[in-house]
């Protein structure tokens, strides 16, 4: 399919590693001018090679910490008027919320909530004025489904998604689009770091505990990163101008509601 975006350009936020290296190969793909950022150099160039090796296209890489000013101004620089913008950031450790101080909420909010709605209010009007845009915010499937270990990421993560919920049906008149999408269990290295983590806390070893987590989805099996590059770059098409403020997600069927 013709996704109708060749030509575009595209800021993907933790485009270095896991799912937003997906994203941005997907992007990559179809044409679009991707501008991938994240802290590690090692990592942004060994991303932006291998999308120019796979795809022939057109990337550029910022090292930049989005959570700050001097980040964002750092990759709005690069990019100054993007079509599509790709908020993306790992989530904050799981705990016990009784040990989190105000530093650690702040910091929690600062990565998932804050650097998206000010990625957001710097790219918006620019793509009101074009008559096309396309933002994706990256969140989790903790958001319809939270645990309370993770209730740093729940609580942030929730915040953007109310927030952006209100903000899509104010735009879509203008061919600008913002939806969630809501990963699972996907194979990549920041997955394999908390299974890690839980099995030292259940000791019990790394190939048990991914057994464990596997038998909880439907599907029986982590999401392939490519199946959810995919997806974004379907929502950052032309042909999903109809889809706005949705929560969309992709977790093999793990979540066992309707809605």
């Amino acid at each position: 399919m013709d996704l109708g975006i060749a030509g575009r350009s595209a800021i993907v936020c933790g485009g270095s590693a896991g799912l937003g290296r997906a994203t941005a190969m997907a992007l990559a793909a179809d044409g679009v001018k991707v501008v991938i950022a994240a802290r590690s150099e090692k990592r942004l160039v060994e991303a932006a090679n291998d999308i120019v090796a796979e795809t022939g296209g057109d990337v550029r890489w910022v090292v930049a910490d989005v959570t700050t000013d001097e980040g964002r101004d750092a990759v709005l620089a690069a990019c100054p008027a993007p079509d599509i913008l790709i908020n993306n950031a790992g989530g904050p450790p799981p705990g016990d919320f009784r040990s989190w101080s105000r530093e650690d909420w702040i910091k929690a909010l600062d990565a998932n909530m804050l650097s998206a709605i000010f990625f957001i209010k710097a790219t918006l009007d620019g793509m009101i004025e074009r008559k096309f845009g396309r933002v994706v915010n990256i969140t989790s499937h903790m958001v319809k489904q939270p645990v309370a270990i993770l209730g740093l990421s729940n609580g942030a993560r929730a915040g953007l998604t109310g927030f952006v919920g209100g903000l899509s049906r104010d735009v879509a008149r203008h061919n600008v689009t913002i939806n969630c999408v809501l990963p699972g269990q996907f194979d990549t290295d920041r997955l394999k770091s908390n299974h890690l983590r839980f099995a030292a806390a259940n000791k019990v070893d790394l190939e048990t505990m991914q057994a464990n987590a596997r038998r909880g989805i439907p599907a029986g099996r982590f999401g392939q990163p490519d199946e959810f590059g995919a997806m974004c770059a379907f929502l950052c098409s032309a042909k999903a101008g109809y889809i706005t403020g949705q929560n969309i997600i992709l977790d093999g069927g793990q979540f066992p509601g309707l809605l």
